[in-house]
């Protein structure tokens, strides 16, 4: 039986952790800071791991109960209640988990930063707010969640707040959310508009109230109900877990601190939309153009947002374009009603990505704050624990059989496989879309880890140049207030500011840059990520994926099975492993290799050439295909030009000129013309009250006839 009180403080022991640290930081200094932050979180993880023993093992029923009642309005009442079953208990989980392992890895990278123990109360708060995301019974509190993440990550993006490109980062990932969220509320209202409630289990167990109804919202006008939710609630989960065209603000969440982007891009805030959606199946199981819509933006983000890592020289940068199209992959799941592969996607993907972005962290310490690739190379020898765990990472994210990624991402694309047989275009798109995205995947992948830990020593030779004559000029280019250089100016990276984690710039001396292993607290996170990065596949794709581990969490109609169907092919994990061979996932994967192998590990010449050859499309990537003009220029531009010319015709010409200063010269005028009357003279006086009386009884008269 699962205790009220355990669930209460699994959510409140990092909420307690993180008001202590933000409140009273200077009081209780900095290891007062990390330590009751990081055993808040340990006791939530813990606790986390305790109630997913009790419901797996232990017979435990779902958890589904009110805790307090939050508001009332009319017959409307608003609960904050916890759901608690496998789904939702396998979230808290990896939440706390990979948490726990970022709060440790922070003291060492945070280790001279002037907030530290503001840095520590926001991932703790952090944390908080997305298991009272997972944990939610409701639709108010999920919404609460959903911004509260949102928030957080608004306030940790620009920590570094006095980086103009940290304030324009945090400020573009907050707007675009803001659209995505507008998407999400309303399918929140139509929820509550058309079952009279939000809460879940009353809302899933009536989904007959709106399966084939449809409503006109205008005339000639006829929509389905159930895909206008779906519809509107997956807007938002495009811009929490940063679908095409709601996916620019996530590169540039690189303006953070190392660690806030492994918590973001493995743990939390992106993986709010997908875990949803998988919570919403009843409701998208009742709409095959709600799917489709998932399918399409999935496999369209899978693919192209993986092709601009390709041409990433910023360490971090490839790791978060690979996080795009990954959750591209958790998308295409989704959309193939998979939603089990898409949740041990999730899981798998939260270790071996927090593994990639700490080790890319972890680098960037050993480097001195460097994080361009091509300063780099030759790092293994240097930094041997960051150099094997960056290899299980990449072998576990590429899909190398046996490693955690290969069950994940092999199910999907079978699954997708399955679709694409009897469904549509869409259906055939996806199915290519996913798999040639192994490919590249594979390509930028060995790509890092050649440039980063292979080849020649190249960072003496960068050192012996000015590296600030050499600015990578790639990235966006955007328009804060006038002209701002944003992306990759190398003052504007994380290791060349004023405030960064450490106080040092390795600029400011000339002897040559000595690479060096990470501290403890930053590798021996590392290796623990490395664990479940490699094993964890192996042990729970049959009863997540193939098996009922869920039960009624999700809710797949037969038609819609394609997990049913792989799984008619599915012997054990072993024999899965196996099955490598003969898969054209495997191969794909390892043409990746090959070529990245070739190129920069035994020809780097090749690399110079092909950008030459190659220089449109390379430059068309380097651009993002336009979506960042498309977002600035166009939406956030045409805003600010909009609102300027409403401010010159409507505000200064209609409000002030018309309304306000039209008004007061008005009643100046007539004023006026009215003080020429009071002449101060008695007979004038009494002259105009014998007017008036005459005037007055003319009326009477005129009246009474």
């Amino acid at each position: 039986m699962i205790s009220q009180n355990i669930l209460l403080t699994i959510a409140l022991a990092p909420l307690f952790g993180a008001i202590v640290a933000g409140f009273f930081g200077r009081q209780i200094g900095r290891a007062g800071a990390h330590w009751v932050t990081i055993l808040g979180v340990a006791i939530s993880c813990a606790l986390s791991m305790k109630v997913l023993y009790d419901l797996v093992y232990g017979g435990a029923p779902t958890f589904n109960q009110n805790v307090y009642t939050w508001f009332e309005i009319g017959s409307y009442s608003a609960h904050v209640g916890f759901l608690v079953d496998r789904l939702s208990a396998m979230m808290m989980v990896v939440v706390t988990f990979v948490s726990l392992l970022v709060h440790i890895y922070t003291i060492g990278y945070m280790a001279d930063d002037d907030g530290y123990q503001r840095f520590f109360s926001y991932i703790s708060l952090f944390t908080f707010s997305m298991l009272m995301l997972v944990m939610s019974n409701n639709f108010m509190q999920l919404f609460f969640g959903w911004e509260a993440v949102g928030l957080v990550s608004y306030l940790l993006i620009g920590f570094w707040f006095k980086r103009p490109t940290a304030i324009f980062a945090n400020m573009k990932a907050f707007l675009v959310n803001r659209v995505g969220d507008f998407g999400f509320l309303l399918g929140i209202a139509a929820v509550l508009y058309w079952f009279g409630t939000l809460d879940y289990g009353t809302v899933f167990a009536n989904t007959a109230v709106i399966e084939g109804k449809s409503f006109a919202p205008w005339d000639g006008a006829s929509w389905a109900i159930p895909t206008f939710i779906g519809v509107c609630l997956f807007i938002g989960a495009m811009g929490k877990s940063a679908q095409v065209p709601l996916h620019v603000w996530l590169p540039d969440s690189m303006e953070g601190p190392t660690p806030i982007s492994a918590l973001i891009h493995a743990a939390t805030m992106v993986t709010a939309g997908i875990f949803m959606v998988a919570r919403m199946s009843p409701i998208y199981e009742l709409s095959e153009t709600a799917l489709a819509f998932v399918l399409f933006i999935g496999a369209t983000t899978a693919f192209f947002t993986g092709l601009i890592g390709i041409v990433q020289n910023d360490i971090k940068r490839v790791v978060a374009y690979s996080t795009l199209s990954q959750l591209g992959y958790m998308t295409v799941a989704l959309g193939v009603s998979a939603y089990a592969g898409a949740v041990f996607h999730l899981m798998t993907h939260a270790f071996f990505k927090a593994l990639l972005f700490l080790a890319a962290g972890s680098v960037i310490i050993g480097m001195h704050h460097e994080q361009d690739m091509r300063k780099m190379g030759g790092l293994r020898k240097y930094m041997p624990v960051t150099w094997i765990t960056s290899w299980i990472g990449t072998l576990a994210l590429v899909g190398t059989p046996f490693f955690s990624g290969y069950y994940s991402k092999d199910s999907i694309i079978l699954a997708t496989e399955a679709a694409a047989h009897s469904g549509g275009w869409v259906q055939v798109y996806a199915k290519w879309a996913v798999l040639l995205g192994v490919f590249v995947t594979s390509f930028y992948s060995f790509r890092l880890l050649y440039l980063t830990f292979h080849g020649k020593e190249r960072f003496r030779d960068a050192h012996a140049h000015d590296d600030h004559a050499h600015a990578d000029a790639q990235g966006s280019t955007a328009k804060v207030g006038h002209e701002e250089a944003v992306g990759h100016d190398k003052h504007a990276v994380e290791g060349h500011h004023v405030h960064d984690a450490h106080a040092h710039d390795d600029h400011d001396h000339h002897g040559p840059v000595e690479p060096h292993e990470s501290p403890w607290v930053v590798t021996v996170p590392l290796i623990l990520l490395a664990i479940p990065s490699i094993l964890i596949g192996y042990f729970t794709v049959g009863p997540m994926v193939f098996g009922d581990w869920f039960g009624n969490a999700i809710v797949v109609r037969e038609a819609h099975d394609t997990l049913a169907i792989v799984g008619e092919e599915f012997h054990g994990p072993l024999s899965f492993g196996l099955h490598f061979i003969a898969s054209p996932v495997f191969w794909l994967a390892f043409a990746g290799f090959a070529l990245a192998t070739f190129i920069y590990l035994f020809k780097p010449a090749v690399a110079t050439q092909a950008s030459k050859l190659f220089a449109l499309p390379i430059r068309v990537l380097n651009n993002k295909y336009g979506f960042d003009d498309l977002w600035i220029k166009g939406f956030a531009g045409g805003g600010v030009k909009l609102g300027r010319f409403f401010w010159k015709r409507a505000d200064a010409g209609l409000i002030d000129g018309v309304v306000v200063n039209g008004s007061a010269t008005l009643v100046d005028r007539i004023s006026g013309i009215v003080r020429t009357l009071q002449s101060g003279m008695l007979y004038h006086y009494a002259f105009a009250m014998i007017l008036g009386l005459i005037a007055l009884l003319g009326a009477l008269i005129w009246a009474v006839r």
